[in-house]
């Protein structure tokens, strides 16, 4: 099932494109580039859920300031649960899901499973490995672009990225080179989850989201710095992505009613 509907599909993917940027148009770093082009693929595909999340963000800012959430705080203060309670009854009053924040980064793990499995089967040298990836080829895949050039940049995409200078080679640490991409990978995908998840209102979904907060970048940060550095270019684009689309619908207010319109049509009298 996980080879049928993620893994394959992923594979092929990568190699249609390479195969369109390299062999028959002769770009170099073709692999590369056929990760940064499946990467917008992903986020134009996920875009909507993105669009609806930041709209959700939005409204939970516009509560933070709503009289009726203000009166929850101060009336059970000394009452979590409760306080808990009437937050969520809120909540799905005015039609706010506190975890919708969350919701884009937990759907992001079997895409980056997904991904690192297919990079790594789509970099086989090996007989062996190239017998493994024969088995998840379609057939409208051409078997003369195996093996594919890993090398893009400085990077070779199968391995972990490092970036050598020779000035570092008798530092322990760093006589591989520095990990510029898993440095980025964190900082960008700090600055996104500030972007794109909603304030702590208090509660389960506030706990959820400091923790994603705090170890959603360090999570991707260690992938980026020990995995095949095809998998940190992908998080590198997909932040980057995800930073510009914040920045976008931030500056696009939706075309929905409002918070503050939502609770004065709520307060009406029926009929």
């Amino acid at each position: 099932m996980w080879d049928t509907l993620i893994l394959n599909p992923m594979v092929n993917a990568l190699l249609f494109i390479y195969n369109l940027l390299g062999p028959q148009l002769g770009l170099a770093g073709a692999f590369g580039l056929a990760i940064i082009i499946f990467t917008i693929l992903i986020r134009l595909i996920t875009l909507p859920l993105t669009v609806k999340q930041q709209q959700s963000t939005q409204r939970m800012q516009e509560l933070q300031q709503d009289k009726r959430f203000l009166k929850l705080q101060e009336k059970h203060k000394g009452n979590r649960q409760k306080l808990q309670e009437e937050q969520m009854k809120l909540y799905r009053e005015l039609g706010i899901n506190p975890f919708s924040g969350c919701l884009p980064t937990l759907i992001q793990f079997p895409i980056i499973f997904g991904l690192y499995g297919a990079v790594i089967r789509a970099l086989a040298h090996a007989p062996v490995q190239l017998l493994e990836l024969s088995k998840h080829i379609y057939n409208s895949i051409p078997s003369t672009i195996i093996p594919l050039d890993s090398r893009f940049l400085w990077m070779d995409l199968g391995q972990p990225e490092r970036l050598p200078l020779s000035f570092l080679s008798g530092v322990p640490f760093l006589a591989q080179g520095i990990p510029v991409l898993a440095i980025i990978v964190v900082i960008t995908t700090y600055l996104q989850t500030k972007l794109t998840t909603p304030p702590s209102p208090g509660g389960q979904g506030a706990q959820m989201t400091q923790v994603m907060n705090v170890y959603m970048p360090l999570f991707l940060g260690y992938f980026a710095y020990s995995l095949a550095s095809g998998l940190a270019l992908y998080f590198l684009v997909s932040n980057l992505l995800g930073i510009a689309q914040a920045a976008v619908l931030k500056r696009m207010r939706p075309k929905g009613p409002t918070l503050a319109k939502v609770v004065s049509e709520k307060a009406l009298p029926k009929g």
